[in-house]
């Protein structure tokens, strides 16, 4: 069984190769994710820019988004190293993926208290630092999508990070109109949790027989969970 666990990790990886049907198909869970997972992320460099002057403010953004891919860069890689070496990193990856996942659909509402900042410095710190705190959850979902295989966790990001940026009004008005987006990414995320877990070594030859299932009943744990706490939330509404 450990032979076929380094076999199947092995085989995963080289699958995963940029210019493939599968490197294509991570990457394209990369975007779908990283997409989701950063509308707050586009609201706080917005609101961390809004008092300067139209150039400053532009200067914030692009320098603010040239420190957060290289901040979220670092962290992936450091994260794919770990879970690469680190025993048992793989299995709790994949249920804070699907705790991610849940929260994504459950949480209907944010709040940000981010103080919007007066000079160019302080904006292009603030959105460094803000979107790393904040990006965590991107970072941990599109290293779970790129299965580890770094050149699609760059390709991933240095496509999705500025599209977020720059269209991140447009993303927000899509997610409030058709609230069904979220369930979908939701999905996508309870789906490469359960591929996570699945490929920890601890419980591989546990779950190995039973792939498929395990990766539908984690897509309708997510889901399922998210909806019952949306309702739960919208009763408890009506009632006060």
């Amino acid at each position: 069984m450990r032979l076929r666990y380094i076999e199947k990790l092995k085989t995963g990886v080289l699958n995963l190769e940029l210019f493939t049907a599968a490197g294509l198909m991570a990457i394209a869970k990369i975007i779908v994710i990283d997409i989701l997972l950063a509308g707050d992320n586009a609201i706080v460099i917005g609101m961390a820019a809004k008092n300067l002057q139209d150039k400053h403010r532009k200067q914030a953004i692009f320098w603010g988004t040239f420190g957060a891919i290289a901040l979220r860069l670092i962290m992936a890689f450091l994260f794919i190293e770990a879970i690469n070496n680190i025993p048992g990193l793989r299995l709790v990856g994949g249920i804070l993926l699907l705790w991610i996942g849940y929260k994504l659909m459950a949480n209907s509402e944010s709040s940000h208290n981010i103080e919007a900042k007066s000079n160019l410095r302080d904006a292009i710190i603030t959105i460094v630092i803000a979107d790393g705190i904040m990006g965590i959850d991107n970072v941990i979902g599109v290293v779970g999508a790129a299965e580890g295989h770094m050149g699609l966790v760059l390709a991933g990001i240095l496509i999705t990070v500025p599209i977020i940026i720059w269209g991140s009004t447009l993303f927000v008005k899509l997610i409030d109109k058709y609230p069904a987006i979220l369930f979908f990414g939701g999905g996508i995320l309870g789906w490469i949790g359960g591929e996570m877990i699945h490929s920890d070594k601890y419980v591989f030859d546990y779950i190995d027989p039973i792939t498929l299932p395990f990766k539908i009943g984690c897509i309708v744990l997510v889901v399922g969970a998210a909806l019952i706490q949306r309702k739960l939330t919208a009763n408890k509404s009506t009632q006060e």
